[in-house]
């Protein structure tokens, strides 16, 4: 306890040096014992490992996903959701189709941003909408004005309910961030478990030529800054759809 000087309530300096000295003197002491690496803490019932050993399995310490696609949807589904995205697992393209035709007519679309790739190549022959296309010269107010931007990507994360883009996969930088609703085409395939997967399907499929931009969507753009009410939109879309097929 510290006795404060009743002229100015302030410590006596004595008291003050004293204080001090005991913080640092916990401060050196905390720093004799090495704190745990990254990935070497151990799991309930393991050995602690030492500083020698290298982090090579993370998953002990992440969220359980399940061994089948089915527990894998569900909970993409679930995280989804909670995140307050649209999930839906499709049973073909010709759904597809019919889903996005009636998104776009609920939103009263009038204009698509997207990139050349198998998926989009097809939904843009079948909305039939003026688009806009990244892989060619545009212009940035022309992708501002668009509806929505419909993407491919790399991957489905089932754990945290991300979804992984690249500059390659998704049509540049800015495509998935500057219209207001973000539609991602996902195949059945590029569901994983979760973030180790991810980063290991990366570094197989780019190696030493990584994209300029890789990022993870976890649900629209939201901040919650203001006496922490939730706002959706305030930095990119508002509104995240994602269909799987």
């Amino acid at each position: 306890m510290i006795t404060l000087d009743p002229r100015d309530n302030r410590p006596h300096p004595a008291l003050a040096v004293n204080e001090r000295a005991n913080i640092l003197a916990r401060i050196r002491e905390a720093l004799r014992v090495p704190a745990a690496r990254p990935g070497l803490h151990s799991a309930p019932g393991q050995r602690v490992a030492t500083h020698e050993q290298k982090p090579t399995d993370f998953k002990p310490w992440l969220p359980a996903v399940g061994a089948s696609f089915d527990e894998r949807v569900a909970l993409f589904a679930k995280n989804s959701a909670e995140l307050k995205a649209d999930f839906q697992l499709l049973a073909s393209r010709d759904e597809l189709a019919t889903k996005l035709s009636t998104l776009a007519k609920a939103e009263g679309w009038k204009k698509i941003g997207t990139h050349a790739g198998e998926m989009t190549n097809f939904v843009f022959a079948t909305l039939g909408l003026p688009v806009v296309q990244t892989d060619s010269l545009y212009k940035m107010e022309e992708l501002e004005s668009c509806d929505a931007a419909i993407t491919e990507c790399d991957a489905l994360v089932a754990q945290t309910g991300t979804v992984v883009v690249t500059a390659r996969s998704a049509g540049g930088r800015a495509l998935s961030i500057l219209p207001p609703h973000h539609v991602v085409l996902a195949r059945r395939d590029q569901l994983l478990p979760d973030l180790p997967a991810a980063f290991a399907l990366l570094k197989q499929r780019y190696a030493d030529k990584y994209p300029s931009m890789m990022c993870l969507i976890t649900g629209p753009s939201r901040t919650g800054d203001i006496e922490r009410i939730l706002v959706l939109g305030a930095h990119g879309p508002k509104k995240l759809t994602i269909f799987c097929v």
